[in-house]
């Protein structure tokens, strides 16, 4: 059953009209794959800064506004938001929204959008990017039942997103993949945090057991001198490393049957690497976005998705802090 009344599928149908809310340094790229996006048009977007609306507005040949009633009223069908505040009043108005990641600032928050959204039958769907990468979308169809699974993300010091614990700022991404990976409930953490250059944490590690056994260790850094976006995930007989940043997965399997007396083990281990199609991670997601609104079925990543991700951070946060 589709979840809003699906706009009609022939050669003829109009674009889905689009828009950006917040075109600073991540907005203007949704503005940009809007812009070229088939089967979509942007008609305009918003910025309090007079001087990021400008030129997204002179590049892109669209109206520029200073709030979301200027988008609204141009008739807008699905906006990309990349700070959450105007979220509720965009669902109130019947448009559907792609919200950046996290959700939200609180899980009240996410809630009222979650609620909003169901109400008013717009899809609202959470930019956790990392879903579309081509390396997440190969090794999701081919793991089946995950032992351990290891995450690194490390960086730099950014200069920007420091107004946040590193917990949402960067392990979200690979909470979010980890949940809909395993299914089953988590039933413990451990998990500590260090600021260095912020008032919160720059650098976290967390331990996450879920009741199926799984167990997932999480570390993330943004004080790193080198860059690192690495997952394992490994399984009975099997082990898979994936590099997001080069969208490459590479599977080690044993082969099957006894190891001869005498012989190296490691020689009845076998590499292949997965075929992986490589795209821009963010055209993927706002192409599955648009095709979300036009078919009337939910997105790959629910405002419930963005709850649970956020929910999990937000319980790793409080233990670092109860802990310290």
């Amino acid at each position: 059953t589709p979840l809003i009344a699906p706009h009609m599928k022939d050669e003829n149908m109009p674009p889905i009209r689009t828009g950006v809310v917040g075109v600073g340094h991540l907005g203007y790229h949704h503005a940009r794959n809007y812009a070229a996006l088939d089967g979509a048009e942007l008609v305009g977007v918003v910025d309090p800064s007079e001087a990021n609306r400008a030129k997204a507005a002179e590049d892109f040949t669209v109206p520029g506004f200073s709030d979301v009633k200027g988008l609204i009223a141009a008739g807008v069908d699905a906006v990309s938001v990349v700070t959450p505040e105007v979220v509720n009043e965009l669902l109130q108005a019947g448009v559907h929204v792609l919200v950046e990641k996290p959700i939200a600032p609180t899980l009240h928050e996410a809630e009222t959008m979650v609620a909003l959204a169901r109400t008013h039958q717009c899809i609202l769907q959470v930019g956790h990017i990392e879903r579309f990468n081509g390396a997440v979308l190969a090794f999701s169809q081919a793991i089946q039942a995950p032992r351990f699974i290891e995450c690194h993300r490390l960086s730099p010091f950014p200069g920007r997103g420091t107004d946040v614990s590193v917990v949402l700022d960067l392990m979200i991404h690979d909470l979010d993949i980890i949940l809909a990976m395993e299914q089953s409930e988590v039933v413990s953490l451990d998990a500590v945090g260090v600021p260095v250059f912020s008032e919160s944490e720059d650098i976290a590690n967390v331990r996450i057991r879920f009741a199926s056994g799984c167990v997932a260790n999480l570390t993330c850094s943004r004080v790193s001198l080198d860059r690192m976006r690495k997952i394992r995930i490994f399984e009975e007989n099997a082990y898979l490393s994936t590099d997001y940043s080069a969208q490459e997965v590479l599977v080690y399997r044993k082969k099957s049957g006894p190891i001869p007396v005498g012989e190296n083990p490691m020689e009845h281990i076998t590499m292949e690497p997965l075929p992986v199609e490589k795209d821009e991670p963010l055209k993927l997601e706002l192409r599955s976005f648009v095709d979300c609104v036009r078919e009337g079925k939910p997105p790959i990543v629910r405002g419930e998705d963005g709850i649970k991700a956020l929910r999990l951070a937000q319980d790793i946060m409080d233990f670092i802090r109860e802990h310290a």
